[in-house]
Protein backbone atom coordinates (compact mmCIF):
# COMPACT_ATOMS: atom_id res chain seq x y z
CA UNK A 1 0.00 0.00 0.00
CA UNK A 2 1.34 3.54 -0.58
CA UNK A 3 0.32 5.28 2.34
CA UNK A 4 0.75 9.37 2.93
CA UNK A 5 1.00 9.85 6.89
CA UNK A 6 -0.56 13.32 7.70
CA UNK A 7 1.41 14.71 10.62
CA UNK A 8 4.40 11.68 9.85
CA UNK A 9 7.47 13.97 11.50
CA UNK A 10 5.44 13.98 15.04
CA UNK A 11 5.27 11.34 17.99
CA UNK A 12 2.79 9.19 16.96
CA UNK A 13 3.31 10.11 13.13
CA UNK A 14 7.31 8.90 13.17
CA UNK A 15 6.41 5.74 14.85
CA UNK A 16 3.79 4.77 12.47
CA UNK A 17 5.84 5.77 9.33
CA UNK A 18 8.43 3.09 11.25
CA UNK A 19 5.93 0.44 11.34
CA UNK A 20 4.20 1.07 7.96
CA UNK A 21 8.08 0.53 6.77
CA UNK A 22 8.78 -2.82 8.28
CA UNK A 23 5.53 -3.84 6.96
CA UNK A 24 6.65 -3.17 3.19
CA UNK A 25 4.98 0.00 2.35
CA UNK A 26 5.66 2.73 0.55
CA UNK A 27 5.55 5.73 3.06
CA UNK A 28 5.15 9.78 2.62
CA UNK A 29 4.61 12.72 4.81
CA UNK A 30 2.91 16.28 5.15
CA UNK A 31 4.47 17.72 8.20
CA UNK A 32 5.01 21.01 9.51
CA UNK A 33 8.96 21.86 9.27
CA UNK A 34 9.06 22.07 13.38
CA UNK A 35 12.11 19.89 13.78
CA UNK A 36 14.77 19.34 11.77
CA UNK A 37 15.14 15.45 10.65
CA UNK A 38 18.59 13.88 10.83
CA UNK A 39 19.81 10.30 10.16
CA UNK A 40 17.58 8.87 12.83
CA UNK A 41 14.62 9.50 10.41
CA UNK A 42 13.89 6.98 7.71
CA UNK A 43 15.68 7.98 4.60
CA UNK A 44 12.91 6.60 2.47
CA UNK A 45 10.22 8.55 3.10
CA UNK A 46 9.27 10.97 1.20
CA UNK A 47 8.57 14.27 3.64
CA UNK A 48 6.39 17.35 1.96
CA UNK A 49 6.25 20.50 4.38
CA UNK A 50 3.23 22.55 4.54
CA UNK A 51 0.80 22.95 7.14
CA UNK A 52 -2.96 21.14 6.79
CA UNK A 53 -4.96 23.55 8.60
CA UNK A 54 -3.98 26.37 6.44
CA UNK A 55 -4.38 25.05 2.89
CA UNK A 56 -6.99 24.96 0.67
CA UNK A 57 -8.74 21.61 -0.71
CA UNK A 58 -7.69 21.85 -4.49
CA UNK A 59 -3.65 21.65 -2.37
CA UNK A 60 -4.47 18.99 -0.30
CA UNK A 61 -6.06 16.53 -2.82
CA UNK A 62 -2.83 17.41 -4.69
CA UNK A 63 -0.60 16.00 -2.37
CA UNK A 64 -2.92 13.17 -1.88
CA UNK A 65 -3.30 11.55 -4.90
CA UNK A 66 -1.29 8.56 -5.87
CA UNK A 67 -1.85 7.15 -2.60
CA UNK A 68 -3.81 4.07 -1.52
CA UNK A 69 -4.08 4.83 2.59
CA UNK A 70 -3.64 7.37 4.88
CA UNK A 71 -3.18 8.02 8.89
CA UNK A 72 -3.85 11.14 9.74
CA UNK A 73 -2.14 11.70 13.19
CA UNK A 74 -2.38 15.60 13.98
CA UNK A 75 -4.27 18.05 16.24
CA UNK A 76 -4.31 19.32 19.59
CA UNK A 77 -5.28 16.89 22.44
CA UNK A 78 -6.30 17.88 26.02
CA UNK A 79 -3.07 18.59 27.43
CA UNK A 80 -3.65 22.06 25.28
CA UNK A 81 -5.02 24.65 27.22
CA UNK A 82 -6.24 27.38 24.12
CA UNK A 83 -7.77 30.70 24.58
CA UNK A 84 -11.19 30.91 25.22
CA UNK A 85 -13.69 29.66 24.36
CA UNK A 86 -12.14 26.12 24.26
CA UNK A 87 -14.95 24.44 22.09
CA UNK A 88 -14.38 27.00 18.71
CA UNK A 89 -10.35 25.92 19.33
CA UNK A 90 -11.03 22.37 19.05
CA UNK A 91 -13.85 22.03 17.00
CA UNK A 92 -11.66 24.20 14.29
CA UNK A 93 -8.88 21.91 14.65
CA UNK A 94 -10.71 18.53 15.31
CA UNK A 95 -13.58 18.73 13.35
CA UNK A 96 -13.77 21.19 10.88
CA UNK A 97 -9.96 20.79 9.70
CA UNK A 98 -9.98 16.74 9.66
CA UNK A 99 -13.44 16.58 7.77
CA UNK A 100 -11.90 19.14 5.13
CA UNK A 101 -8.77 16.51 5.04
CA UNK A 102 -10.67 13.39 4.81
CA UNK A 103 -13.06 14.79 1.80
CA UNK A 104 -9.88 15.84 -0.02
CA UNK A 105 -8.25 12.49 0.70
CA UNK A 106 -11.67 10.84 -0.87
CA UNK A 107 -11.46 13.18 -4.12
CA UNK A 108 -8.01 12.00 -4.36
CA UNK A 109 -8.82 8.45 -4.50
CA UNK A 110 -7.31 7.41 -1.18
CA UNK A 111 -9.01 4.33 0.10
CA UNK A 112 -8.56 3.48 3.28
CA UNK A 113 -7.55 6.08 6.71
CA UNK A 114 -7.17 5.73 9.85
CA UNK A 115 -8.22 8.78 12.30
CA UNK A 116 -6.27 9.19 15.56
CA UNK A 117 -8.65 10.31 18.80
CA UNK A 118 -9.10 9.55 22.27
CA UNK A 119 -10.44 6.92 24.43
CA UNK A 120 -12.09 9.88 26.36
CA UNK A 121 -15.17 9.47 23.19
CA UNK A 122 -15.22 5.10 23.94
CA UNK A 123 -16.25 6.64 27.46
CA UNK A 124 -18.61 8.93 26.38
CA UNK A 125 -20.26 6.06 25.06
CA UNK A 126 -20.08 3.38 27.44
CA UNK A 127 -20.75 5.75 30.32
CA UNK A 128 -23.90 7.93 28.83
CA UNK A 129 -25.25 9.44 32.63
CA UNK A 130 -21.98 10.84 33.20
CA UNK A 131 -22.74 13.49 30.03
CA UNK A 132 -18.86 13.52 29.16
CA UNK A 133 -19.37 14.93 25.95
CA UNK A 134 -22.07 17.63 27.46
CA UNK A 135 -19.30 18.51 30.19
CA UNK A 136 -16.08 18.83 28.58
CA UNK A 137 -15.89 20.20 25.00
CA UNK A 138 -12.58 18.51 24.02
CA UNK A 139 -14.54 15.04 24.38
CA UNK A 140 -17.53 16.55 22.81
CA UNK A 141 -15.14 17.67 19.51
CA UNK A 142 -13.80 13.98 19.76
CA UNK A 143 -17.10 12.59 19.29
CA UNK A 144 -17.82 15.05 16.87
CA UNK A 145 -15.00 14.39 14.79
CA UNK A 146 -15.10 10.73 14.57
CA UNK A 147 -18.90 11.34 12.65
CA UNK A 148 -17.78 13.61 10.31
CA UNK A 149 -15.01 11.71 9.58
CA UNK A 150 -16.42 8.58 8.57
CA UNK A 151 -19.33 10.44 7.00
CA UNK A 152 -16.68 12.06 4.87
CA UNK A 153 -15.27 8.76 3.89
CA UNK A 154 -18.67 7.80 1.80
CA UNK A 155 -18.77 4.60 -0.07
CA UNK A 156 -15.36 4.80 -1.53
CA UNK A 157 -13.27 5.45 1.21
CA UNK A 158 -13.20 3.51 4.44
CA UNK A 159 -12.19 5.40 7.83
CA UNK A 160 -11.56 3.49 11.06
CA UNK A 161 -11.40 5.62 13.76
CA UNK A 162 -7.95 4.47 16.66
CA UNK A 163 -9.10 5.62 20.38
CA UNK A 164 -6.01 6.09 22.32
CA UNK A 165 -5.17 6.33 25.98
CA UNK A 166 -2.47 7.37 27.63
CA UNK A 167 0.97 6.92 25.59
CA UNK A 168 4.41 6.68 26.73
CA UNK A 169 7.82 6.49 24.27
CA UNK A 170 10.30 9.15 23.50
CA UNK A 171 11.54 9.90 19.85
CA UNK A 172 14.43 12.41 18.72
CA UNK A 173 13.90 15.74 18.66
CA UNK A 174 10.75 16.01 20.55
CA UNK A 175 10.07 16.90 24.49
CA UNK A 176 7.31 14.54 25.14
CA UNK A 177 3.58 16.50 26.77
CA UNK A 178 3.76 14.81 29.45
CA UNK A 179 6.71 16.90 31.19
CA UNK A 180 4.47 20.72 30.89
CA UNK A 181 1.30 18.65 31.27
CA UNK A 182 1.91 16.85 34.31
CA UNK A 183 5.48 15.36 35.33
CA UNK A 184 6.67 19.01 36.63
CA UNK A 185 4.20 19.59 38.66
CA UNK A 186 4.20 16.33 40.11
CA UNK A 187 8.28 16.57 40.64
CA UNK A 188 7.59 19.73 42.18
CA UNK A 189 5.12 18.43 45.23
CA UNK A 190 6.98 17.67 48.38
CA UNK A 191 3.99 15.26 49.06
CA UNK A 192 2.09 14.64 45.86
CA UNK A 193 -1.64 14.88 46.21
CA UNK A 194 -3.76 13.38 43.02
CA UNK A 195 -6.70 11.86 42.79
CA UNK A 196 -7.17 8.14 43.35
CA UNK A 197 -8.32 7.00 39.71
CA UNK A 198 -6.36 5.59 37.32
CA UNK A 199 -6.53 4.67 33.15
CA UNK A 200 -5.08 2.63 30.62
CA UNK A 201 -1.83 2.71 29.35
CA UNK A 202 0.57 1.58 26.28
CA UNK A 203 3.83 1.56 24.71
CA UNK A 204 4.28 4.14 21.94
CA UNK A 205 5.74 1.03 19.44
CA UNK A 206 2.10 -0.40 20.07
CA UNK A 207 0.16 1.85 18.91
CA UNK A 208 1.95 2.63 15.42
CA UNK A 209 1.27 -1.52 15.08
CA UNK A 210 -2.42 -0.62 15.92
CA UNK A 211 -2.45 2.47 13.90
CA UNK A 212 -1.30 -0.19 10.80
CA UNK A 213 -3.29 -2.96 11.44
CA UNK A 214 -6.28 -0.90 11.34
CA UNK A 215 -4.78 0.75 7.96
CA UNK A 216 -4.66 -3.00 6.39
CA UNK A 217 -7.26 -4.78 8.35
CA UNK A 218 -10.03 -2.38 10.21
CA UNK A 219 -13.80 -2.21 9.46
CA UNK A 220 -15.56 0.77 8.02
CA UNK A 221 -16.76 3.05 10.26
CA UNK A 222 -15.32 1.09 13.16
CA UNK A 223 -13.97 2.82 16.40
CA UNK A 224 -11.62 0.94 17.72
CA UNK A 225 -10.92 1.92 21.94
CA UNK A 226 -6.84 0.78 22.26
CA UNK A 227 -4.47 0.01 24.93
CA UNK A 228 -2.64 -2.23 27.60
CA UNK A 229 -2.51 -2.49 31.02
CA UNK A 230 -4.73 -0.52 33.73
CA UNK A 231 -2.72 1.37 36.16
CA UNK A 232 -3.98 3.81 38.71
CA UNK A 233 -2.15 7.16 38.99
CA UNK A 234 -0.71 6.63 42.40
CA UNK A 235 1.29 3.67 41.01
CA UNK A 236 2.18 5.28 38.06
CA UNK A 237 3.61 8.39 39.82
CA UNK A 238 5.51 6.06 41.93
CA UNK A 239 7.36 4.75 38.48
CA UNK A 240 8.16 8.52 38.19
CA UNK A 241 9.56 8.92 41.40
CA UNK A 242 11.06 6.21 41.85
CA UNK A 243 13.14 6.47 38.57
CA UNK A 244 14.22 10.56 39.28
CA UNK A 245 15.20 9.31 43.01
CA UNK A 246 12.15 10.01 45.02
CA UNK A 247 11.39 6.70 46.38
CA UNK A 248 10.84 8.68 49.83
CA UNK A 249 8.08 10.72 48.23
CA UNK A 250 4.49 10.32 49.57
CA UNK A 251 2.26 10.10 47.44
CA UNK A 252 -1.59 10.93 49.08
CA UNK A 253 -4.74 10.17 46.99
CA UNK A 254 -7.08 13.58 47.07
CA UNK A 255 -10.24 13.35 48.22
CA UNK A 256 -12.81 14.27 45.50
CA UNK A 257 -14.50 16.86 46.91
CA UNK A 258 -11.49 18.63 47.99
CA UNK A 259 -10.39 18.12 44.47
CA UNK A 260 -13.18 19.67 42.51
CA UNK A 261 -12.72 22.86 45.16
CA UNK A 262 -8.76 22.89 43.62
CA UNK A 263 -10.26 22.68 40.19
CA UNK A 264 -12.70 25.58 40.41
CA UNK A 265 -10.11 27.83 41.34
CA UNK A 266 -7.98 26.41 38.24
CA UNK A 267 -10.66 26.99 36.06
CA UNK A 268 -10.65 31.06 37.93
CA UNK A 269 -7.26 31.67 37.17
CA UNK A 270 -7.25 30.41 33.82
CA UNK A 271 -10.38 32.59 32.99
CA UNK A 272 -8.59 35.90 34.30
CA UNK A 273 -6.11 35.09 31.53
CA UNK A 274 -8.15 34.47 29.07
CA UNK A 275 -7.83 30.72 28.97
CA UNK A 276 -10.32 27.74 28.68
CA UNK A 277 -9.38 24.14 29.13
CA UNK A 278 -11.25 21.15 26.99
CA UNK A 279 -11.87 19.10 29.75
CA UNK A 280 -13.76 21.61 32.53
CA UNK A 281 -12.03 21.89 35.63
CA UNK A 282 -15.09 21.92 37.41
CA UNK A 283 -15.89 18.54 36.56
CA UNK A 284 -12.53 16.88 35.77
CA UNK A 285 -11.98 15.76 38.80
CA UNK A 286 -15.10 13.99 39.37
CA UNK A 287 -15.99 12.88 36.31
CA UNK A 288 -11.81 11.70 35.00
CA UNK A 289 -9.34 11.85 37.23
CA UNK A 290 -10.75 10.51 40.12
CA UNK A 291 -12.49 7.52 38.23
CA UNK A 292 -10.81 3.98 36.89
CA UNK A 293 -10.89 4.55 33.25
CA UNK A 294 -10.09 0.91 32.72
CA UNK A 295 -10.79 -1.16 29.70
CA UNK A 296 -10.08 -4.75 28.25
CA UNK A 297 -8.42 -4.20 24.64
CA UNK A 298 -8.46 -8.18 23.80
CA UNK A 299 -11.12 -7.67 21.32
CA UNK A 300 -9.06 -4.81 19.81
CA UNK A 301 -5.92 -6.81 20.00
CA UNK A 302 -6.85 -9.24 18.08
CA UNK A 303 -8.76 -7.72 15.51
CA UNK A 304 -5.91 -5.22 14.43
CA UNK A 305 -3.21 -7.61 15.97
CA UNK A 306 -1.03 -5.43 17.83
CA UNK A 307 1.45 -6.03 20.90
CA UNK A 308 1.14 -5.68 24.27
CA UNK A 309 4.10 -5.25 27.45
CA UNK A 310 6.51 -2.82 28.31
CA UNK A 311 4.37 0.03 29.77
CA UNK A 312 6.15 0.40 32.95
CA UNK A 313 9.82 0.72 31.15
CA UNK A 314 8.30 3.22 28.61
CA UNK A 315 7.30 5.10 31.94
CA UNK A 316 10.80 5.16 32.66
CA UNK A 317 11.98 5.65 29.33
CA UNK A 318 10.03 8.60 29.01
CA UNK A 319 11.06 9.63 32.74
CA UNK A 320 14.91 9.54 31.83
CA UNK A 321 14.63 11.45 28.79
CA UNK A 322 12.70 14.29 30.48
CA UNK A 323 14.98 14.43 33.92
CA UNK A 324 18.61 12.99 32.27
CA UNK A 325 20.60 13.77 35.51
CA UNK A 326 18.62 11.76 37.33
Amino acid sequence: MKIIIVGGTGFLGYYSVREALKRGHEVSSISVPDIELGEWFPEEVSVKYGNIFEMNFDELVQIFKGHDGMVYAVGPDDRITPKAPAYKFFHDRLVVACTRVMEAAREAGIHRCVVLSSYFAYFDRIWPDKRLAERHSYIKCRVEQASSAIEAGGKTMAVMIVELPYIFGTMPERIPLWKDALFDRVLGMKIVFFPGGGTNMIAVEHVAEAIIGALENGQPGMRYPIGDENISYKEMFRIVLDTVGLKKRLIISLPTSLAKIIGRWMKRQEKKRGLESGLDRVYVFSDILSKKLYFDPTSSVEELGYRQGGVREAIKTTVRCLYPST
